[in-house]
């Protein structure tokens, strides 16, 4: 059965096809989840954001057009189209199709955050500067299958957080981050190339906040090695984990993943329990790290 959601988005779709004179017939679902995307003939990936995104939608369009003149290599815009598109509140683009892939490794992600890392800021668009705590509170608020007392405590860890951040001490030299660098948004295609994938987030910012992720995959939910851990950080040249201010980066890039997984709980409520098991590993209730967290779409 076509959920409501599904329904909504292939209407947003439609709209937004006839206007960038695509041909949205025979669009495939890939996947319903922060954005909803679809798969059109001809090798063209359709993206729609959730409402209120047209500005990051914006940002990731030109900061692909930006690392495409650098010859890096990263998802691709589909040519000849003026996007993003908005319908409904509802920002869509569309991009080439990615060669069979899969996640990265340790040593892939490392390559290529360091290349990133090195490029100079653009100068032919604003990519900003990071916010770590992005749509945290929306989600927050999103979550209806958490009690009263829960969405309570995290909005007060929340603030917590964002007067942790404004202390961070001295680190590396600001750059260009990915934003959410996990191994996921970092594959490596058949056809032999290292790409960089959800560009929304890119910004300005510490590079440790790129480098985090790795280190959370690592140390927070066992999802690496250690051994793996220590090839990421040879490639790249810096340990995260060294620095007086990881914990702190840690620590929210633990409770982004908690929000996120509480936002698709509210959707799914299938997902509940994993949403209760991750406040207890952050109120310190199941024991040190690494934790065993199922993965939420």
């Amino acid at each position: 059965m076509t959920s409501s959601a599904e329904v909504a988005a292939r209407d947003v779709l439609g709209a937004a096809s006839r206007r960038a004179e695509l041909d949205p017939a025979g669009a495939e679902l890939i996947r319903l989840g922060e954005n909803a995307l679809f798969r059109l003939p001809g090798g063209i990936i359709a993206r729609i954001a959730r409402a209120g995104q047209a500005a990051a939608v914006a940002r990731e369009v030109a900061v692909a057009r930006w690392l495409e003149t650098h010859d890096v290599p990263a998802v691709q815009l589909w040519p000849g189209v003026d996007q993003p598109v908005e319908v409904d509140g509802r920002a869509v683009t569309w991009w080439r199709e990615l060669a069979p892939h899969k996640h990265g490794t340790a040593l892939q992600v490392a390559t290529a955050l360091r290349r990133l890392h090195d490029l100079p800021p653009p100068v032919e668009c604003d990519v900003g500067r990071l916010d770590p705590f992005v749509r945290l509170g929306e989600r927050i608020d999103r979550a209806t299958t958490l009690r009263k007392a829960d969405r309570h405590w995290m909005r007060r860890h929340l603030a917590e957080l964002e007067a942790r951040y404004a202390e961070l001490p001295e680190g590396l030299p600001e750059s260009v981050v990915h934003g959410d660098a996990w191994i996921g948004n970092v594959v490596s295609t058949d056809d032999g190339q290292v790409v960089l994938l959800d560009l929304e987030r890119c910004s300005i910012g510490p590079p440790e906040w790129d480098l985090t992720s790795t280190a959370v995959k690592a140390f927070s939910i066992a999802g690496i090695t250690a051994e793996d851990y220590g090839t990421f950080v040879k490639a790249y040249g810096h340990d995260v984990t060294a620095w007086a201010g990881f914990e702190t980066l840690r620590d929210i890039r633990e409770f982004r993943m908690t929000c996120m997984a509480a936002q698709v709980a509210a959707e799914n409520p299938a997902r509940r329990d994993e949403v209760k098991l991750r406040l207890a590993c952050l109120r310190g209730e199941r024991g040190p790290r690494p934790w065993r967290w199922t993965p939420v779409p």
